[in-house]
């Protein structure tokens, strides 16, 4: 028996590699953005993460103080991370419409999208409600807090 076959080529031609190579191009150009819009709002929910851990022992320190004197960050609490490189409290506003703000700074270590940001958590001590505003992206912003240009 004799096994005589066509002798026949494999592999891919410069065409079918060249449209595989622009496939892979077209998908880098919209995963890219997307995944340092979704690294950005990932870092910025530290800030959301330390504010939320600060609310209720501000409200506490201010209700035992039982005037704005305890809007302050409380000695042994978290008030910095890898991306928030410091948390400010301001007492502001004249009874009985005072305020104590909260406010995270983002550090240069981040995405280029949060750094030197800020999101700012507000206790109004008239209602004793918490208002939540940032300066960032509208993107990047979680659906708690709403764009401020100066939180």
């Amino acid at each position: 028996m004799k096994y005589c076959c066509k002798n026949s080529a494999s592999g891919f031609t410069l065409i079918e590699l060249m449209i595989v190579v622009a496939i892979i191009g077209i998908l880098a150009s919209v995963a890219i953005p997307a995944y340092q819009d979704y690294t950005a709002k990932a870092q910025a929910t530290e800030a959301l993460s330390i504010l939320g851990g600060l609310k209720t022992p501000v409200a506490e320190a201010i209700s035992q103080t039982g005037n704005i004197s305890g809007c302050a960050v409380p000695v042994g609490t978290t008030s910095t991370g890898k991306y928030v490189g410091s948390v400010t409290p301001t007492a502001g506003g004249v009874a009985p419409n005072q305020t104590c703000k909260l406010l995270a700074t983002f550090n240069a270590a981040g995405n280029g999208k949060i750094q030197n940001k800020k999101i700012s958590m507000t206790l109004d001590l008239g209602t004793g409600a918490w208002t939540c505003l940032g300066d960032l992206d509208a993107e990047i912003l979680t659906k708690v807090c709403t764009y401020n240009a100066s939180p």
